[in-house]
């Protein structure tokens, strides 16, 4: 499968729908998909304008993130 090259405006259109387009299932991923595109973004100037997006995905992830159960200790009566 040959994948079309993007242009820097359909890159941040695909950040944006990764964005908007993110669950707790998918944000992981999503988020990925984003880091891998904003890698490729050549300029400081591209990089930028999809910043907010790139903060809410991170903010997402960090909130539905699965938050590993706490270990209980149980105490044994002497």
């Amino acid at each position: 499968m040959k994948l079309p090259m993007l242009s820097p405006d359909d890159k941040l259109a695909e950040i944006r729908r990764l964005y908007f387009g993110a669950t707790r299932e998918t944000v992981q991923a999503d988020l990925a998909k984003a880091l891998d595109l904003l890698k490729s973004m050549a300029s400081e100037e591209e990089r930028e304008r999809a910043t907010v997006y790139m903060h809410g995905l991170a903010e997402m992830r960090r909130d539905w993130g699965a938050k590993k159960p706490r270990k209980r200790t149980v105490r044994q009566n002497r």
